[in-house]
C-alpha cells in the first residue's frame, strides 16, 4: 500500500516522505477494518483508494495555498476526506473534522490516534456549528467533498470562515450550471469566486476545485435552518 500511495501522489506531483506514507498505510487498514461495520466507503481496491481517496484529497494543495498553521475544518467528512490525508501530509494544520453522524467520528478519533495526528473532531450538523460563537468564522480554511450543489454547500462552509480565508469545494466535472446558480449565494454569505481549478485525475476522471475568498462576513441570518437551506437553496 505505501508503494500504490506514493506513485498515486506522484501523480499529482506530491512526494510522500516513508513515515507519510506509513501513515497511509494504516488509514487504509483502518478504513478497511471499520468499513465492514460502518458505512463509510464503497471504494475499498488499494489501487483505488490511494488515487480517488488519498491523491485527490491532496490535489487541494495545487489551487489553494494553506498557510502554516492554518485552522482548517473539513465540513461534512464522512471518512476524513480530504481533511486527514492533508493533516497526514501538512502536520503543521490545526484541522477540525465535522460530521453529524458520531460512528464515523469515532472512526476518525482512532485514525487519528493511531496515526498519531493531533486533530479536533466535531459532532454536529453544519449548520448548527456555523451559529456557534467557538466556530463561526474562526477558520482560515473550509474545506468539502461533499455531494451536495455548490450553493447550498456554500450556506454550511462559508460561515466557517474568516474574512480574508477560503473555502475550498471539491467537485466533479461540468460545473457551468452549479456556478452559475450559486453566484447569489456566494455574493450574499460574503464570498467571490478566485479560482475554478479544471482537471484530469488519471484513471479516475476530471475533476473541480473551486476556491472561493471570503471578502465580507457573513450575515448573522445564516446559515439558517437545515430544512431551508435544502428546500429553498439560496
Amino acid at each position: 500500500m505505501k508503494t500504490l500511495v506514493k506513485t498515486a501522489c506522484k501523480k499529482i506531483g506530491i512526494d510522500l516522505s516513508e513515515e507519510q506514507a506509513l501513515k497511509f498505510e494504516n488509514y487504509y487498514k483502518q478504513l478497511i477494518e471499520w468499513n465492514e461495520k460502518i458505512n463509510l466507503t464503497r471504494i475499498i481496491d488499494p489501487d483505488e483508494v490511494s488515487l480517488k481517496h488519498f491523491a485527490d484529497s491532496l490535489t487541494i494543495l495545487k489551487y489553494c495555498d494553506i498557510p502554516e498553521n492554518a485552522a482548517v475544518i473539513d465540513v461534512g467528512t464522512g471518512a476524513g476526506f480530504p481533511g486527514v490525508p492533508l493533516k497526514i501530509y501538512r502536520p503543521d494544520i490545526n484541522l477540525t473534522l465535522l460530521d453529524s453522524l458520531n460512528k464515523r467520528l469515532n472512526f476518525l478519533n482512532t485514525v487519528s490516534e493511531q496515526n498519531k495526528l493531533s486533530v479536533k473532531t466535531l459532532h454536529s450538523r453544519a449548520e448548527e456549528a456555523g451559529r456557534l460563537k467557538p466556530e463561526r468564522e474562526r477558520y482560515d480554511i473550509a474545506v468539502s467533498r461533499a455531494v451536495a450543489r455548490l450553493n447550498t454547500l456554500c450556506e454550511y462552509c462559508l460561515p466557517f470562515i474568516k474574512v480574508g480565508g477560503s473555502f475550498v469545494a471539491m467537485k466533479g466535472p461540468n460545473l457551468t450550471e452549479e456556478l452559475s446558480e450559486a453566484k447569489s449565494a456566494i455574493k450574499i454569505l460574503g464570498g467571490e469566486v478566485k479560482s475554478v481549478n479544471e482537471f484530469n485525475l488519471d484513471t479516475a476522471g476530471e475533476r473541480t476545485v473551486v476556491v472561493i475568498k471570503k471578502i465580507k462576513p457573513t450575515p448573522n441570518t445564516y446559515p439558517r435552518h437545515g430544512s431551508k437551506i435544502k428546500n429553498k437553496p439560496l
